[in-house]
């Protein structure tokens, strides 16, 4: 199978093209990986927020071992996975389209997609 990666071309000598920090983003893929050990789920957010970065994507894992259920519940309370799948502990792909949240580049913290305004670099701090 042949498969379009672009940007695989160009040399990347400086990291100027390298994300870091908060986004607001939207789930663009969502696939289960099975792992004798650690499964998980691969997913590919787009970036909606800043402006600046939107059109690119970020891709990272989010392991589903009992001990890392605690990640994959914060991901998909702050997300707004539909909650009766979530008390029936099931998750859908198909369901995890489109949701939209904060997450870090490195996929260490999330937070509901309501709340960008406090995180958003563009929106003027009042100071106490």
């Amino acid at each position: 199978m042949t498969r379009h990666i672009p940007g695989l071309h160009r040399e990347n000598k400086n990291g100027s093209d390298d994300l870091e920090g908060v986004f607001l983003v939207r789930v663009e893929r969502a696939f289960y990986r099975w792992h004798p050990t650690r499964p998980f789920y691969l997913l590919r957010f787009s970036i909606l927020e800043p402006k600046e970065h939107r059109g690119h994507s970020l891709t990272g894992r989010i392991y589903c071992t009992p001990k890392a259920l605690w990640r994959l519940s914060w991901f998909l309370r702050d997300f707004n996975y539909n909650n009766d799948l979530l008390g029936r502990d099931e998750l859908d792909e198909k369901a995890l389209l489109s949701l939209q949240g904060i997450s870090f580049v490195n996929f260490d913290s999330f937070a509901p997609a309501a709340d960008w305004e406090k995180f958003d670099p563009a929106t003027p701090r009042t100071q106490p």
